[in-house]
């Protein structure tokens, strides 16, 4: 089943005020979550962290959705209504209009827990009338017993064995109607949302609801007061079990004395429960009372509309009650107690013991050292939500908080943070002035590597060689105005359209022995120098060269046929014939003898003749 409460982690802000309210600490903070989370186990279901979250992120457990299943069945369903009515519902002039409502939402059987408090109230006289030195904690406020059974086992069997009215109502009802009747406990508590699950056999209920959800359906349903007429609870009707929603009115039900001398019962309602269950365990022996408990008055517990005022409820129950008292048939309330008399009114309690095992000292001075409080001067301001600072690293250890939750520690951290913050600023300001610094000189190199790169296209196109640079796929890159003249009118046409033909795919431009040069240099990483080709009816010398291994050549190529190129070339072979074939001639020269010397000078006089600087002019 789903758990009482909840906290819906969208809606918190992690202020931890749910984390101070909790009187038992249900509440966990950890460090990886943040936010924090209630711990179903742990909890009593008090509400006290309902009351104070201001963004109204603790959500209660909705009943609305099952009750309408249970109403659409067509079964039998009776409800079981707490007297705190009167406080809750003021807008309703009469009370009998509120039975009609009810009717009208689909129940059958509408009875009122008033009786089942007289039943209770009755017991309760036996009990402490015959009870030997022996002395009870009440057990009528679910609340109460959840937290003596969580928190202080060793009390359990004080608890007096007695069922609450709720349950003492379920029996009669059963008994009249029948055991298939569907009940349905109309609380002004949360906790008999969970409460409930305690009741078996004849004394079981089947959904416990709020009294604000029961204002939810009203409205949902169209359901008002005007359009009604009157109708009453069903029989048996209650006495003054209807006082029950004020802390000693079952103590009034149950004609015990009052009289503070003389009364064996003590009533606390409130926190200070807990304080009078440790007194009571504590010096129950000078004590000598039974203790009557309720964490809060049934009048204003958590299932009632938000912001009722108590003594203003209060009066309103009076007048309620009194109300009720001008009408009652007292005889006919009497035989139903004679009647009801027979029922088995006793329970047990069982022991869930959570609480968690205290740490060792050393482990509480690390932490305590840790948050800066292992000092005399230790504030203990309580902010944490723990009564000390000791209380508040055990609860440390235990899983249950975090340091950041404690103020002092926090603002502490936060200034460090700051500090921190603050030279992370300095340095990062250092860091964009020299990245600002960087950026500059950068862009500088960028225009110089531009400038030098238009340079370079410049040069290139100058040039009266053809040069041409393609990548891996043949796709040229960058040619010079020579190449594209070789290649003819469309690619100069292209030229004016596409500068320097780039993206053009040299295969489409040039025969496959031409493009086939590039093709091996990328795949061999091979240079290839002063390879003659015939293009276009001209003599070409092609060197194509590595740039950037397996992904960039270029190619020089030179026509044979320019006059420049003519008298290099004429120059430079002369010499390659001359080195290869001196080493022949001197080893014939004593044959040939002068002849030798001779040719060699004419080679030589040629060679001169065209090498530039002479003074004779170019043909």
């Amino acid at each position: 089943m789903e758990a009482l409460l909840k906290i819906n982690s969208e809606t918190c802000i992690a202020c931890y005020a749910c984390v101070r309210a909790c009187p038992v600490k249900a509440i966990r903070v950890q460090t990886e979550k943040v936010k924090p989370e209630i711990i179903p186990e742990r909890c009593i279901g008090c509400g006290s962290c309902v009351a104070v979250c201001g963004p109204g992120a603790i959500e209660i457990r909705n009943s609305k959705d099952e009750l309408k299943k249970i109403l659409g069945t067509g079964k039998k369903v009776a409800a079981l209504v707490d007297p705190s009515i009167a406080g809750e519902f003021p807008d309703i002039t009469d009370y009998r209009k509120f039975v009609q409502m009810l009717r009208t939402l689909g129940f059958h059987f509408i009875h009122e827990v008033a009786f089942g408090v007289d039943l209770v109230a009755r017991e309760y006289g036996k009990l402490f009338k015959k009870t030997k030195g022996k002395y009870y904690l009440m057990s009528n406020d679910p609340v109460t017993v959840s937290f003596i059974e969580k928190y202080r086992p060793g009390l359990v069997p004080n608890l007096a064995p007695i069922i609450p009215p709720v349950a003492a109502t379920a029996k009669v009802v059963r008994k009249i109607v029948g055991e298939e009747v569907a009940l349905v406990h109309i609380s002004p508590l949360i906790a008999s949302k969970d409460e409930i699950r305690r009741f078996e056999g004849d004394s079981r209920i089947d959904l416990a609801i709020t009294f604000v959800e029961l204002r939810e359906l009203f409205i949902e349903a169209n359901i008002h007061e005007t359009d009604l007429e009157y109708s009453d609870f069903d029989a048996p009707l209650g006495y003054k079990g209807s006082f029950f929603p004020v802390a000693r009115g079952i103590i009034q039900a149950a004609g015990i004395e009052e009289e503070l001398y003389r009364t064996p019962v003590i009533t606390v309602e409130g926190e200070g429960m807990i304080d009078a269950i440790d007194e009571f365990e504590e010096n129950i022996g000078t004590i000598k009372h039974h203790f009557n408990l309720f964490y809060k008055e049934f009048l204003m517990g958590r299932g009632t509309s938000a912001g009722g005022k108590r003594f203003l409820r209060q009066s309103q129950l009076i007048k309620y009650v009194d109300k009720r008292f001008k009408t009652l048939d007292i005889e006919a309330w009497s035989a139903s107690m004679d009647e009801f008399e027979v029922l088995d009114l006793r329970c047990s309690f069982t022991s869930d013991d959570q609480s968690l095992p205290v740490p060792s000292e050393s482990k509480l001075n690390k932490i305590l050292k840790e948050i800066d409080q292992l000092k005399p001067s230790a504030v203990g301001c309580g902010a944490c939500g723990y009564a000390s600072c000791t209380d508040f690293a055990i609860a440390i250890a235990q899983g249950l908080a975090i340091p950041e939750m404690c103020n002092t520690y926090a603002s502490k951290n936060r200034q460090d943070h700051i500090q921190s913050l603050k030279i992370s600023n300095e340095k990062l300001a250092q860091a964009q002035d020299l990245l600002k610094k960087s950026e500059r000189l950068a862009q500088k190199e960028k225009e110089a590597a531009r400038e030098a790169s238009e340079i370079v296209r410049r040069m290139l196109h100058k040039l009266p060689s053809m040069v041409v640079i393609c990548d891996m796929n043949l796709k040229i890159i960058q040619t010079n105005n020579s190449f594209i003249s070789m290649l003819g009118e469309d690619a100069r046409e292209i030229n004016e359209v596409v500068p320097g033909l780039a993206g053009a795919d040299l295969k489409t431009l040039l025969p496959y022995n031409f493009y086939n040069l590039f093709t091996y240099v990328l795949a061999q990483n091979e240079s290839i120098t002063n390879r003659d080709i015939r293009h276009e009816g001209k003599l070409l010398n092609v060197s194509v060269f590595v740039i950037d291994k397996d992904k960039i050549v270029g190619a020089v190529i030179r026509d044979m046929s320019a006059p420049e190129v003519q008298k290099e070339e004429v120059v430079k072979r002369l010499n390659e014939v001359i080195d290869k074939n001196l080493g022949l001639a001197q080893q014939i020269g004593f044959i040939l003898g002068e002849g030798t010397s001779e040719a060699e000078r004419m080679l030589n006089s040629i060679i001169e003749s065209y090498k530039p600087g002479k003074d004779q002019k170019d043909p």
